[in-house]
Formats: structure tokens, sequence, C-alpha cells
């Protein structure tokens, strides 16, 4: 019994399964030939736009680092800062938190597809 056949339960959800999934397999390629052409673009802005997105993300996330240290020598300052971040963050809507993580997934989704299919270095 395969795993796709312990996982759904039945012999026709696993062959609705596979076939979906071959339906997704030919579509595939346009989105990372996009992503292809956006590297390859003599636009710099084209070719760096979603590396430099996530540079982004990655920095709001080590900005924790020296809040750390803030936190060590004075805790007063830490927590004005940390509740003046918090009051930032929450001021933004909803849709822009979907956004960013729509943008990282899809990011890198796409780039490990193009690296297991050969398509991208």
């Amino acid at each position: 019994m395969s795993y796709i056949h312990r996982l759904l339960g039945t012999a026709r959800r696993c062959a609705q399964c596979r076939a979906i999934t071959s339906l997704a397999a030919l579509n595939e390629p346009a989105p990372v030939q996009a992503v292809s052409a956006d590297r390859q673009a003599p636009e710099t802005y084209a070719a760096r736009a979603r590396p430099t997105f996530l540079y982004v993300m990655y920095a709001m996330i080590l900005w924790s680092v020296p809040i750390g240290l803030v936190a060590a020598v004075s805790p007063g300052t830490a927590r004005q800062i940390a509740d003046g971040m918090t009051r930032y963050l929450a001021a933004l809507p909803e849709p822009l938190y979907a956004l960013f993580g729509t943008g990282y997934l899809g990011y890198a989704t796409l780039r490990q597809w193009g690296k297991s299919k050969g398509l991208e270095r």
C-alpha cells in the first residue's frame, strides 16, 4: 500500500490525487519561467525584487537581537521600544501580512521547484 493510499484512505481518492497532481505539473512551468525571466532581465530591479523583499523580512526578524541587548542594559527602554513597535505592527492592515506571507512562500516554493527541475542554478 502506497503512502498516498494510506493517507487518503481509498483507491479512488488516491487516483483523484494523482490526476490532480498530473494536471498541476502540466501548468507549473509558466510561473517558473516567469521567475527565470525576472532573474535574467536587463533591469536590475526586476532581477532583485523577490530577494530584496525577503531581505527586508529577515531584517525585521533580526531586529530582535539588538533589542535583546538593550533589554539586558535597560529593561525600561527595551519595554518602551517594544511597546512602540507593537503599536506600529498592530497598525499595519491584515492583508499586508497576508501579502508578506504569500510573497515569501511563493518565492521559496518556486525557487525550490525550479532548482529541482534543473531550470535554475
